[in-house]
């Protein structure tokens, strides 16, 4: 795969692309011109040839013509000849009378007897010449095959003659176009992508699919461009992103249907039946067509013999029907009616043993009225599916059981699992329209519980209400926990998670009560976590590995939440924590895994990973997880806080800000306060900081319901301090102790001690900062540490001690590298203050750039396109081609590609 700068990238096409190329370059330096003719299968890539080729041409100067072939038109004389000349037409007055009254009558101009091919052809010739004066031209002839045959006489006629001017004919037909054969004996074969070029594109078109989706459509779509593009936007987005199963067959859409609906028409029924049974039983029963002739009834050896006439199949030597591309097979299931699908589902299911699990999706897939015994099966199917974390999968098979159910309460039981399964494996909008349906008409009360959760589960993350988590989950609680009562699976524990992470995103006691209730009728981790959010105590972080340690996968599975959002509240959500997790269940896991991985990435200073959320918001929004969204927009503002960007900390707080005030969430709406004091001490406006964090919690005493209390106290104590708040930095540092802070996690232990480091008296300072340093792993918390490097060199400098500096390039190193450029900016004045003429860092108020401007340079500079930098930013491409209009002449330059060097040389 090569990109190329003057025209659109291809995939897989370098070969051909260097033939287009060097025609084009003949042509436009007085060479002569030359025709190429590109042919290959529908879909195969020659329309997207032409495009590049286009694109090249009037990047050198070219003026291009273009005509399509359009099969509707090919009885219209001279039909493709007037589009590509249309554009030249008032050229025309130039020419002798004689041939600008052929091409007159030739597009209906005026009567008289229709002029011959030849005549057309000469005046045709005579009009591109008179063209050419003005430079090169190239003419575009796309689907050759379907061109009128008046036109094709013509052309034909010019490619003969385009030698004699600066003149490019590139044609594109299929292998059978009759209208090509006058073309050149040999031309551009365009074929099937190779497998690495085939993943590429798709890639590159797609690149929010998922692995396993991806190996599923490379196998369809065989090398082919068109279905590799095509087939992905089939998909619903959770399909997609591999969080849903994809359906057994794949919708073409209309564009790869028209390639293959004519030719299926014309066949036999038996060729039909023998087609549908074999396209519906590959994976089934090997697609013999021994069997597929057997069961089609009729002549189905003259059938078979007309398929391969066709070129759809063949049989291989181990006599399976194979078809001659994977598209033919999708072509063959999506024409066929309901009915036949039915039908050869019905025989195909006959053909299998009973214990045969493939015998049960053709039975399901057959079945048209309710049927009780099938609906049970395909129940205990859809259980074992989601035990072994494939929720979005069983979702499925639990919704169709539901609707072969006879009994109305069994459809609502299995529904309600459908909804409760589908919302795990991340089919939110599914789970939504379940629940608005089962809410019609009473639940039966053997449900309840697990209705009550899938009613919570769409709340919470769908609508961002956290309302009916106080109202439903404790009764739900106290039926589960009941003696004998149904466990649904482990249901309590799922529970108990979701109301405790109500209780902690809006502090609602009603939660906070039924918690302390039930801590005792849930498992180790239930309880772990509880306390973790409540009390926070010694050892914590270490009970969590020891807890993780001590479970099988099984059980991990079951407990992800839980261990999750522990980890999360003693922030040690580290990567051997969260990459255990990976692969488990659908959606609803890996959710939560990437919220801990984006506030771990801040942490640890993985900076250059923050866009990562904004990308995970979409996802969630497309999902309908609203609540993630809002989430993960509110992990990226701990990036724009840390790098005191306060303008893009001002519109992700627009964006979130209103939906947390509504739905109570004082979780978030604390953390965007505490961020607002963040980014101010990042511009030295210590009071402004101080007031913020004093908004969220009086210095000296830790306040009820805010377990992460601890994570303020760096801040908290950094402005108070500045500020001449000794004592209550000393206060607050005392209250932090006697919680026993340090205790907690290896992050803890850094930030009390940092804090307590800012806080101490001169005499005993740089003793206090050393002993933060040498707190075990505090190498791993990035930005806290260079933090408070910069305050330990401030100190060392007023001091006059010589190594001020080292302590100081250290902390430099590192905010340039986070690009959080006022923090770095504060060490170069005490860099200078020290006598070290640091250089500013790159990009640093480059050129007066204004903030988002240096944001949006710093993106382009590495090659990104308008639209993805609009997408990072959240800005609309048009706004940022704005922004680049005003950036180029403050950098002196003239173009994206001179931006790395302008950034890094100022």
């Amino acid at each position: 795969m090569r990109r190329d700068t003057n025209g659109p990238a291809l995939v897989g096409r370098q070969q051909e692309t260097d033939l287009l190329a060097a025609a084009l370059e003949q042509a436009a330096s007085g060479g002569g011109g030359s025709a190429v003719l590109l042919r290959g299968e529908a879909g195969i890539g020659k329309s997207a040839l032409l495009e590049w080729t286009g694109q090249r041409a009037r990047e050198r100067g070219f003026a291009v013509l273009r005509a399509v072939g359009v099969e509707a038109e090919t009885e219209f004389a001279f039909g493709a000849l007037h589009q590509a000349a249309w554009p030249l037409l008032q050229r025309s007055r130039a020419l002798a009378p004689h041939q600008r009254d052929a091409l007159e009558s030739a597009f209906g101009g005026h009567a008289g007897t229709p002029p011959s091919g030849f005549a057309v052809g000469a005046a045709a010739l005579a009009l591109l010449d008179e063209a050419a004066r003005g430079g090169p031209l190239l003419l575009v002839l796309d689907d050759l095959h379907w061109i009128d045959s008046s036109s094709a006489t013509v052309f034909a006629f010019l490619r003969r003659r385009c030698a004699e001017l600066p003149l490019v004919i590139v044609g594109a037909s299929r292998p059978d176009g009759a209208a090509a054969e006058a073309w050149p004996p040999e031309p551009v074969e365009v074929r099937a992508l190779s497998r690495p070029d085939a993943a590429a594109l798709l890639l590159r078109r797609h690149p929010e699919l998922a692995s396993t989706a991806a190996d599923r459509l490379l196998d369809e779509a065989a090398g082919n461009p068109l279905a590799l593009v095509e087939l992905p936007r089939q998909l619903r987005g959770e399909q997609q992103r591999g969080v849903a199963p994809l359906p057994d067959r794949l919708p073409l859409g209309r564009r790869l249907e028209r390639m293959f609906a004519e030719r299926l028409a014309s066949l036999t029924p038996a060729a039909g039946r023998v087609l549908l049974l074999a396209a519906l039983a590959t994976g089934t029963a090997g697609g013999s067509a021994a069997w597929s002739c057997g069961t089609a009834g009729g002549d189905a050896e003259a059938a078979l013999e007309r398929i391969e006439a066709d070129g759809l199949a063949r049989l291989d030597p181990a006599g399976r029907l194979v078809f001659r591309h994977p598209l033919v097979r999708t072509a063959v299931i999506s024409t066929a009616s309901e009915a036949a699908r039915r039908e050869a589902h019905r025989v195909l299911a006959g053909l299998l043993a009973p214990d045969d699990p493939r015998r049960l999706v053709h039975e399901a897939s057959a079945a048209l009225l309710p049927d009780e015994a099938l609906a049970g099966r395909l129940q205990d199917a859809g259980r074992r599916l989601a035990r072994r974390g494939g929720d979005a999968e069983g979702a499925l098979l639990l919704d169709r059981a539901a609707a072969l159910s006879a009994d109305p309460d069994e459809r609502a039981r299995r529904l309600t699992w459908a909804a409760v399964m589908a919302a795990r494996g991340g089919q939110l909008h599914h789970t939504a329209a379940l629940v608005a349906e089962l809410k019609r008409a009473p639940v039966p009360p053997d449900i309840a519980p697990l209705f009550a959760y899938a009613v919570v589960y769409v709340d919470q993350s769908h609508r961002i209400d956290f309302e009916s988590s106080s109202t439903l989950l404790p009764a739900a609680l106290d039926a589960l926990t009941t003696p004998g009562a149904e466990s649904f699976g482990g249901l309590a524990e799922q529970v108990y998670f979701k109301l405790l992470l109500a209780a902690t995103y809006t502090d609602d006691p009603r939660a906070w009560e039924a918690l302390a209730r039930h801590r005792e009728n849930v498992s180790e981790p239930g309880r772990l976590c509880h306390r973790a959010w409540t009390e926070p105590s010694r050892g914590v972080a270490e009970e969590l590995c020891t807890v993780v340690d001590g479970m099988n996968a099984e059980q991990e599975a079951g407990a992800a939440w839980l261990l999750l959002w522990t980890a999360s509240a003693v922030d040690s959500a580290d990567g051997d924590l969260w990459r255990r997790f990976t692969g488990l269940h659908g959606y609803a896991t890996q959710g939560s895994v990437a919220k801990a991985k984006s506030y771990q990435d801040f942490l640890r200073g993985r900076w250059d990973l923050g866009p990562v959320c904004l990308r995970e918001a979409d996802s969630a929004e497309e999902l309908g997880y609203h609540c993630n969204a809002l989430m993960f927009r509110h992990y990226y503002a701990h990036f724009l806080a840390g790098r005191g960007d306060e303008a893009g900390l001002r519109e992700i707080e627009q964006l979130i800000r209103p939906t947390a005030m509504r739905a109570g969430l004082r979780f978030v709406l604390d953390r965007l306060t505490h961020l607002r004091g963040l980014a101010a001490l990042a511009h030295g406006r210590r009071e402004q900081a101080y007031a913020h964090f004093a908004e969220i919690t009086p210095p000296g005493r830790r306040p009820g319901g805010l377990p992460w209390f601890h994570v303020l106290l760096f801040d908290l104590v950094d402005a108070a301090v500045h500020t001449g708040r000794h004592r209550e930095a000393r206060a607050h540092v005392a209250a932090a102790r006697a919680e026993r802070s340090a205790e907690l996690s290896g992050h803890h232990a850094f930030v009390l001690a940092a804090a307590a480091a800012l806080a101490s008296d001169d005499d005993s300072a740089d003793t206090a900062y050393r002993a933060a340093y040498a707190v075990p792993g505090a190498e791993q918390w990035i930005f806290e540490l260079a933090r408070l490097r910069l305050a330990h060199g401030s100190w060392l400098r007023r001091r006059g001690r010589a190594e001020a500096r080292d302590v100081l390039r250290a902390a430099h190193h590192v905010f340039r590298r986070l690009q959080a450029d006022p923090w770095a900016q504060r060490c170069e004045e005490e860099l200078r203050a020290a006598g070290d003429l640091v250089a500013p860092a790159p990009g640093t108020s480059v050129a007066g750039l204004t903030g988002q401007e240096l944001r949006i340079a710093r993106l382009a500079a590495t090659g990104m396109s308008n639209k993805e930098i609009g997408n990072a930013l959240r800005l609309s491409p048009r706004t940022v081609a704005a922004h680049l209009y005003k950036i180029f002449p403050k950098l002196g330059i003239t173009s994206r590609a001179a931006l790395a060097h302008a950034l890094a040389t100022r």
